[in-house]
């Protein structure tokens, strides 16, 4: 059985985008010898992934600090105190440390203090949405009136990683291998729960989640660390992309098949989707496996590039902003990570 929340809410929502416009046609510029010594022709980048532009932050930018701009937006948007928050989590694939959380520099930041929860959480592309649901899960029993995950991306490191990388290699291999890299994007997101106590009238409304994974594929998309000559170690991704994609896909229909009985929603009943943004290719395979009809989704892909976990709940906050997503609408949030897991969450908006 899936999660059901009677008392949880979204009460706001912020994001802040990487300063640093990097378009695809200045990606391939920089690989041009790679184009030259393989064939290919300029604009393939864009055609294979259908991302014209990603953002990227300034150079030894800290993920804190985005983390908390996203934070005091979403805050400055509610009457929640920073001192009344319950849980503050943590949840990007980049962080700062081994250890400590990187939470705990955006608690130190927003000030908050004494009995909070203060940790980090990790699930590849999942981990917000993850993150979301235990802070849902504490309000629900009671537990805390409020929590807020927040999470901060970069693509700068591993993108000037791999451009190295391919300019020193001479297959299409390592090419196609380090091709879904490029897709990333750089931005932070700040996703605020409370039990409505404090709003009124309540909106966005948590009704429920549903989770499946198949880790037999755990390793078709790897980023992390490797060691190098002379005892140290660099930074290294590596993704199957056709393997992902047509896995990701039967776990997406599995999911969405339990999903739906669960919510005791009909396809039709859901008004809008939000989904993680990796690119045309992976949307258009989805949306036609579940069934959704593509004007029921919104993207940033095309603009913003995939910010992992920032990914979805970023586009669902500038869809919000731009009306698309509008109160007493049922909307769907379609999220899939490395590993392979899917996670689908029902709201009332």
């Amino acid at each position: 059985m899936m999660p059901q929340y009677s008392r949880v809410y979204l009460s706001a929502m912020g994001y802040e985008l990487g300063p640093v416009v990097v378009t695809s046609k200045e990606i391939e510029d920089r690989l041009s010898p790679v184009y030259a010594r393989l064939n290919l022709q300029p604009g393939q980048l864009e055609a294979w992934t259908g991302i014209q532009e990603r953002r990227w932050w300034q150079p030894e930018t800290r993920l804190s600090v985005g983390a908390v701009s996203a934070a005091r937006k979403a805050l400055s948007k509610s009457a929640v105190p920073a001192s009344d928050l319950g849980v503050l989590s943590y949840a990007g694939v980049c962080r700062e440390n081994f250890e400590p959380a990187t939470a705990c520099a955006v608690a130190d930041a927003l000030g908050v203090r004494g009995n909070a929860f203060i940790y980090d959480v990790s699930n590849a592309c999942l981990g917000v949405l993850n993150a979301l649901l235990e802070i849902a899960n504490r309000i629900e029993l009671g537990q805390i009136r409020a929590g807020l995950v927040v999470s901060c991306e970069s693509a700068r490191e591993i993108n000037e990683i791999m451009l190295t990388r391919l300019l020193a290699s001479q297959g299409m291999e390592k090419f196609v291998e380090g091709l879904a890299t490029f897709t990333g994007g750089s931005g932070a997101v700040a996703m605020l729960l409370t039990d409505g106590s404090y709003e009124n009238p309540l909106k966005r409304r948590l009704l429920g989640a549903v989770s499946r994974a198949a880790p037999e594929h755990h390793a078709l998309c790897r980023w992390g660390l490797e060691p190098v000559s002379g005892g140290s170690q660099t930074q290294f991704m590596a993704t199957d992309s056709v393997a992902v994609l047509k896995n990701g896909v039967k776990l997406g229909q599995q999911t969405w098949e339990v999903f739906l009985r669960e919510m005791r929603w009909a396809p039709g009943d859901i008004d809008r989707v939000i989904c993680h943004q990796v690119g045309q290719g992976h949307q258009e395979a989805i949306l036609k496996a579940l069934g959704i009809p593509k004007e029921k989704d919104y993207t940033t892909y095309r603009y913003l590039g995939n910010m992992g976990t920032a990914a979805l709940p970023a586009t669902a906050a500038i869809a919000e902003e731009r009306g698309i997503l509008r109160p007493g609408q049922r909307v769907a949030f379609l999220g899939i990570g490395s590993g392979l897991t899917c996670l689908m969450i029902g709201l009332e908006w």
